[in-house]
C-alpha cells in the first residue's frame, strides 16, 4: 500500500490467555480492536479487513503499556486501570456500547434490557447487531448479554469464548 493510500497507523500485538490467542490493536485514540481465536493468521486477516487502509505495525515491545492494561482487564476487569478506546460505529451502536460498559462483571442482562438501556426499547435486534459489531469485545462486554430465555445466543468470538468469559467472571465474583 502506498503512503498516499494509508489513512492511519495502527499498532498491534498479540498474547496468549485463557481465551486462546488475543490480538489487540491500538490507534492514536486508543484500543480499536480486540480479536480472539486459536492462531494469529486469521486474526491478522480480520484486522486487515476491519482496517483496509491502515498501516498495521507490530508493537516494538512484546507487551506495550496498552496491552498490559488489556491483559489486566481480561484477568479481572473489576479493578483494572481504565483504557482509552477508539470505538467506531453509528450513534445507536455507540449508545449500545456505552450501555454494555455499565453492566458489572459477573452480571448479565437480556438483549431486551440492553435495547431499553440504549434508549430504544423496541430495537432489540438492532441492539443484538450492535453487540455483533463490537470492535473490542470483552473490553465492551457484550458477552454479558443473553437471550430473554437465558440462552447464550451468539457471540462474535464464538459461543465457547462467551461461555469462558462468563464462567471466568462468575468465578471472580464468587471470591
Amino acid at each position: 500500500m502506498s503512503s498516499s493510500q494509508v489513512t492511519e497507523h495502527i499498532t498491534w500485538q498479540s498474547a496468549q490467555c485463557y481465551l486462546g490467542q488475543v490480538l489487540v490493536a491500538c490507534s492514536d485514540k486508543g484500543v480499536c480492536a480486540l480479536l480472539t481465536g486459536q492462531t494469529l493468521t486469521p486474526l491478522m486477516e480480520r484486522l486487515r479487513s476491519r482496517f483496509p487502509r491502515a498501516q498495521l505495525c507490530q508493537a516494538e515491545s512484546a507487551c506495550p503499556s496498552w496491552l498490559g492494561k488489556v491483559k489486566a482487564q481480561l484477568t479481572d476487569g473489576r479493578s483494572a486501570e481504565p483504557l482509552a478506546l477508539d470505538l467506531r460505529g453509528t450513534e445507536f451502536q455507540q449508545q449500545v456500547w456505552q450501555a454494555l460498559q455499565s453492566i458489572p462483571s459477573g452480571e448479565v442482562i437480556s438483549y431486551t434490557e440492553l435495547a431499553r438501556r440504549a434508549g430504544r426499547p423496541k430495537a432489540v435486534r438492532a441492539a443484538a447487531s450492535a453487540c455483533g459489531a463490537n470492535p473490542v469485545a470483552v473490553l465492551v462486554p457484550c458477552h454479558r448479554v443473553l437471550r430473554s430465555n437465558g440462552d447464550l445466543g451468539g457471540y462474535n468470538g464464538g459461543v465457547a469464548i462467551k461461555k469462558a468469559l462468563l464462567a471466568h467472571e462468575q468465578a471472580l465474583s464468587a471470591r
